[in-house]
């Protein structure tokens, strides 16, 4: 009989276990990415370059646009589903929102899918004002899950 409450209480433990690191929205899967320049720029004068990004070897790479701005670099981040805007400014590196001239996804699409406080959180991911394009990419690619919604991460798998 000892032997039943103990099998029933690791049980337990264990789901009660399973159950907290999927709320929590442990992401192991997103560790491994590849970042890969695109040499077809068929995309207008204004963007610099181009690259793919994809987690896992999905068959659904997102793509990274680079633009130069009056206010510094931003990397346009957009697949069909979401778009987001890593950009370099004053205020250092960090996440905002895609300038509606910009926009391709319904705005009301995008919203559900992205983030409202990691969004906020991400404003400033480095200080730095300048950054070489290998390390923004590098910190785009780590941060980018984070602001998936939970529910929509499949979209970069």
């Amino acid at each position: 009989m000892k032997n039943v409450k103990l099998l029933s209480v690791f049980v337990v433990c264990f789901l009660v276990l399973t159950a907290s690191v999927n709320a929590t929205g442990f992401r192991s899967e997103f560790k491994d990415y590849e970042i890969e320049a695109v040499d077809d720029l068929n995309f207008g004068k204004k963007v610099e370059k181009v690259w793919t990004l994809t987690y896992n070897s999905s068959e659904k790479p997102v793509t990274v646009l680079k633009h130069k701005t009056l206010d510094g670099v931003e990397y346009m981040v957009r697949n069909d589903f979401f778009e987001v805007c890593y950009a370099i400014t004053s205020n250092g590196f960090g996440a905002k929102k895609v300038k509606n001239s910009w926009s391709n996804v319904p705005r009301q699409i995008n919203r559900v899918v992205l983030n409202k406080e990691q969004l906020k959180r991400q404003e400033v991911i480095s200080p730095k004002k300048e950054m070489e394009d290998e390390k923004a990419l590098g910190l785009i690619a780590n941060f980018l899950p984070d602001l998936i919604n939970d529910e929509y991460t499949h979209l970069l798998n």
